[in-house]
């Protein structure tokens, strides 16, 4: 039977433990135990959850594999119940074009006409005042046609839309409509949602997309994968 060394040489040490005749294999086993990984450590996945809950950024369900932009976890929240409206009209209704744009009047040949174009180029179908309202055409006649043939609406909400809210004009009639559904998103452009909060607490409560956060052409990619089913 082996016999302990530590009256002679003692333990103070690892390296005295292992060489001992009688205690090495017993420190083997606790040195094995020593160096287990920590059960309380994070793992890459709940690391992955905090980050999502932090607001970092992710990937929603529609958007594809190799798609170049991401969302924040506020844009998820408030894109999502769009999609589900998107996919439900697409289904019982699929000859609907993809989006109305509500636009102020100001900017029919401004930023309201780029961003039409740009969503033309990548493939989303728009109903846009500037192309569709035709000469002689009754103005709410056509918007009602245009709301009622589009699956979700787009609001592109600068300075010159928020002078025109106090008034209730055709805008106003627009996104009410829009505003009974679950189909409106807002696209602030050169302001903010506190400006917006001010003038229609009501529109502002619909968080949705920012040219302060992204730029325009990356919010047409959201929008493009946003309406494709």
């Amino acid at each position: 039977m082996s016999r302990c060394t530590a009256p002679s040489k003692g333990h103070r040490t690892a390296s005295g433990r292992a060489s001992c005749p009688a205690c090495s294999s017993r420190y083997s086993s606790y040195g094995s135990r020593s160096y287990s990984p920590n059960p309380y450590s994070s793992s890459p996945a709940s690391s992955t959850k905090s980050n999502n809950r932090s607001g970092n950024s992710s990937r929603p369900r529609w958007s594809n594999s190799n798609s170049s932009v991401s969302y924040t976890s506020a844009q998820l929240l408030s894109l999502t119940p769009i999609r589900e409206t998107v996919e439900r009209k697409a289904e019982v209704m699929p000859d609907l074009r993809d989006v109305f744009l509500c636009h102020a009047w100001d900017e029919r040949q401004g930023v309201a006409k780029e961003l039409h174009d740009l969503l033309v180029d990548a493939g989303v179908k728009v109903w846009f005042s500037e192309k569709d309202l035709g000469l002689g055409v009754p103005m709410m006649r056509a918007i009602d046609k245009g709301l009622a043939n589009s699956r979700i609406g787009i609001v592109l909400v600068t300075p010159a839309l928020l002078k025109r809210l106090p008034n209730e004009g055709v805008a106003d009639k627009e996104l009410s409509a829009l505003l009974a559904g679950n189909q409106l998103i807002p696209i602030v452009h050169d302001t903010s949602y506190e400006a917006l909060r001010n003038v229609s607490p009501l529109l502002a409560s619909r968080s949705g997309l920012d040219t302060n956060e992204d730029t325009l052409k990356t919010v047409v990619i959201k929008i493009s994968e946003l309406v494709s089913v």
